[in-house]
């Protein structure tokens, strides 16, 4: 049942219209929410890596135009008939933003994260970038204890803890994590979590820095020191158990391959924009596993939540006021306004940002 005040009919969103172009637009407004489905007020909503990329023009996956946005904080504004009682208006939630069909291999095997057909918000389908959003309730994930603007971090954040259990960590693995972006801090809080030892990589100092605070034992400026070298003397010449590409670039996903451990796992989430080229002599003489990470999964989700709801209680406080390290992941909040310029912005200087959030509440 609709409980919603009578808003006017037209909302603001944001679109990505064409190649460094952002605009501001009006939509109508949903309508009442159907029988198995929810109405989400949009507090905050995060730009990731592929809106950048879709703001460039490289992202060949995105609809064009597109409203960008799948890393949501939100809370309920009015609830179906049919939705299970626990979602009620005024709850604080996030999105799990993809689809699955039911049919395909990935979903017969309950991978539904990796389903064929999928479709994110923001890339394949419409965005959440948007005042109000209507979902299916199967979709909506209560955040417990985490404000909106927190909750913009949980499906991120998710996709790192999903790729460390991709790779089966444990607490007797040394765990390379190559980039230190949203993801693969959200790989090195995981993998950390798990009782691994693990070594953070990037180009970036401050980034390795937070890494430390992140769980990271270990780190390795990949511009300014030989890799292949700290390795060794910080495995006893074994080289790394597992090593988690965050990236996607032809040297890292090479270095993957080359400094994982003889019988190690490697695990891919970045994308690499062509082709590259390996020694494959090491996939067969180390016994390789190699295998590739997409999205997460419902589970991926709720550990996030539940790390973050356990971070604020260490913390004691609310994590806004605090010295709570997740803070440093929002690089910056803007206004709809300010959008096209914070684009801008992070395009010239890709690697200083973890993440922009939109207050669409405003």
């Amino acid at each position: 049942m609709d409980k919603r005040p009578q808003y006017i009919t037209h909302m603001k969103a944001i679109q990505i219209t064409h190649q460094q172009e952002l605009n501001i637009i009006e939509l109508p407004e949903p309508q009442a929410p159907g029988d198995n489905e929810v109405l989400l007020r949009m507090e905050y909503v995060g730009f990731c890596g592929s809106d950048l990329n879709t703001f460039l023009g490289r992202n060949t996956m995105a609809l064009n135009p597109v409203i960008p946005g799948h890393e949501v904080g939100a809370t309920i504004e009015a609830v179906g008939s049919a939705v299970p009682k626990e979602l009620c208006p005024g709850l604080v939630v996030t999105l799990n933003p993809y689809t699955n069909c039911g049919k395909c291999a990935s979903c017969r095997n309950q991978r539904v994260n990796a389903c064929q057909h999928n479709e994110t918000l923001g890339v394949q389908r419409q965005g959440a970038m948007r005042q109000f959003l209507l979902m299916p309730w199967e979709k909506v994930i209560p955040a417990g204890l985490l404000t909106p603007r927190e909750c913009a971090l949980v499906e991120p954040m998710s996709v790192g803890f999903h790729a460390v259990s991709r790779a089966q960590v444990t607490d007797i693995d040394v765990v390379l994590v190559i980039g230190c972006g949203m993801v693969g801090m959200g790989a090195i809080v995981r993998a950390a979590l798990r009782g691994a030892t693990v070594v953070a990589a990037d180009i970036d100092d401050n980034k390795l820095q937070l890494a430390r605070q992140m769980g990271a034992s270990y780190t390795i400026n990949t511009r300014t020191e030989d890799v292949h070298q700290q390795l060794q003397q910080m495995t006893g010449g074994f080289g790394p158990d597992v090593v988690i590409e965050a990236v996607g670039s032809i040297p890292t996903y090479q270095m993957a391959v080359n400094e994982v451990a003889f019988t190690g796992r490697v695990v891919c989430i970045g994308y690499a924009k062509s082709e590259v080229s390996f020694q494959t002599k090491y996939f067969v003489q180390k016994e390789l596993d190699i295998r590739g990470s997409r999205n997460a999964q419902p589970q991926d989700f709720r550990a996030v939540i539940h790390y973050l709801e356990r971070l604020k209680a260490g913390n004691g406080q609310e994590s806004e006021k605090s010295d709570n390290p997740i803070d440093k992941l929002i690089t910056s909040v803007v206004r709809p306004e300010e959008a096209l310029s914070a684009m801008q912005q992070w395009s010239q200087n890709p690697g200083s940002v973890f993440r922009i959030l939109v207050n669409m509440n405003v």
